[in-house]
């Protein structure tokens, strides 16, 4: 695939890209509630070994998937980085249906006469003298330990705006779980949120991709209400999708958009979602990475995005898929998207968290956003040429060749302008070091059309500098 998945198709390396040195994709469940190639071988075509990062969403397995590239829809499946596969690692398990919830057995009650008689008659006493004092029990059969309940009302408790407890507060009233049930029976659970007050929600495409065309899509709310939804427009590429409320309620809360260029690694980060069909629920952790190139799939083989993601340790699960990732003001700088795994243990049918997931960056997915909700479609900018996707060459190599015999560098296009050729290995973007085709892709993808960069490249052992403004492709067939 071209590193701008133009028409000159290649086909995928066997190889996994390597990590870079600095920085390098999708998970379902129960409803919740809403609220207010060989070498050098051309761009993938064919599917690779690994699979891509588990993807935060929960859908089953995909019986239809195609089984080779030229059944898949595009783009093609990528090779990807080990770190960053649907499964754990290569081969790994797409997300499929959720496991059956664990039922532990019940604590066993010790000298539960006891303290049940010590519990009335504090609460009794308490009653006695207003309430004032609350009450407290305690049972000293044998533990020699106390339980102290503390009176008055939990809610009553003021959370300051800057905490973890005020910014869920603000947010989960704009956080939706969605339901995407397919004609054939295909469906699964993630998350989403709201992006507009005219009742748009800004989800992952493969949160939705199997209701998009036939099938049914709801949107629940914090407070419980569900709401139909149809898809706007998705973007593959982008792994971007943007759903419309059929009869949106009045008083809808966008949540608040950051800027996901000023984050830094070490910043505070909140996520929110339904892993594992557990709407509602909400994780923290850091910022542990930026810019890491992350190839990510629908599960189906199928469909195929690159990001250069922000990476965190907020617990992220199937089913978190499409849910905002905010910072430390409450502020949305991500779309958790993907999460790397060891693997699914026996009985089980997803994997879990292990620290390690990755967020569409807010600014791109703005971008992406405003296209769908403007036009329907995508807009990918593109270089005009076609990359091999092998790993450990030191950088993106630009194919002898595209697909069917075609040129690797489209005649005019952008990269032929900049006097790039066949054979040319790109091993910079602007400032960001460039270790495979995957990495180019998802750095180009970071900007729009008419943007002017620059790209460092290899030839005969010289390297160069090419000064290239970047083209455009609309759609994603």
């Amino acid at each position: 695939m071209s590193t701008e998945n133009e028409d000159n198709e290649g086909t995928a390396a066997e190889a996994v890209p390597s990590v870079p040195s600095a920085p390098p994709v999708p998970a379902d469940a129960p409803q919740g509630s809403p609220g207010s190639p060989p070498e050098s071988a051309p761009a993938p075509v064919a599917e690779p070994p690994a699979t891509p990062p588990h993807a935060p969403h929960t859908p089953p397995p995909n019986p239809h998937a195609p089984q080779s590239a030229a059944d898949a829809d595009w783009p093609p499946p990528p090779a990807v980085p080990a770190y960053a596969s649907h499964g754990a690692g290569a081969g790994g398990p797409v997300w499929g249906a959720p496991p059956q919830p664990y039922a532990p057995e019940g604590p066993r009650r010790r000298g539960m006469g006891g303290l049940v008689a010590a519990v009335a008659a504090a609460a009794l006493i308490a009653g006695g003298i207003g309430g004032a004092l609350g009450y407290w029990a305690a049972d000293h059969n044998g533990s020699g330990s106390t339980t102290v309940s503390a009176s008055g009302n939990p809610q009553d408790l003021k959370r300051d705006p800057g905490t973890v407890a005020g910014v869920a507060s603000k947010a989960l009233p704009s956080v939706v779980t969605i339901d995407a049930q397919g004609g054939d029976g295909e469906g699964g659970t993630g998350t989403g949120f709201v992006y507009d007050k005219e009742g748009h929600i800004l989800t992952n495409n493969h949160v939705v991709a199997s209701a998009a065309d036939s099938g049914q899509l709801t949107a629940t709310f914090s407070n419980g209400k569900k709401y139909g939804a149809e898809v706007v427009g998705r973007a593959k590429g982008y792994d971007v999708a943007v759903l419309k409320l059929k009869n949106p309620p009045s008083g809808l809360a966008p949540l608040s958009l950051g800027n996901s260029d000023q984050v830094a690694v070490g910043d505070s980060t909140i996520a929110i979602g339904a892993p594992f069909g557990l709407s509602n629920t909400v994780t923290t952790g850091i910022i542990s990475a930026k810019n890491r190139p992350v190839a990510s799939g629908d599960g189906s083989g199928g469909s195929n995005s690159y990001m250069s993601a922000l990476q965190t340790d907020a617990s992220i699960n199937p089913g978190n898929s499409g849910g905002p990732l905010l910072d430390a003001r409450g502020a949305v700088i991500g779309i958790n998207s993907a999460i790397q795994s060891t693997g699914s243990s026996v009985g089980q049918t997803q994997a879990g968290s292990i620290g390690l997931g990755f967020a569409i960056p807010i600014n791109q997915a703005t971008n992406v956003a405003q296209q769908l909700i403007k036009t329907g479609k995508p807009v990918y900018p593109v270089i005009g040429a076609t990359v091999a996707m092998d790993e450990k060459t030191g950088g993106a190599v630009i194919s002898d060749q595209g697909v069917g015999g075609t040129a690797a560098v489209s005649k005019d296009g952008p990269a032929d302008r900049a006097g790039l050729k066949a054979g040319d290995v790109i091993t910079k973007f602007n400032d960001t070091t460039i270790d495979s085709g995957p990495t180019l892709i998802g750095e180009i993808w970071t900007h729009k059309p008419g943007d002017r960069v620059t790209l460092t490249y290899t030839r005969d052992g010289r390297t160069g500098t090419a000064e290239v403004t970047l083209g455009e492709r609309n759609g994603d067939s």
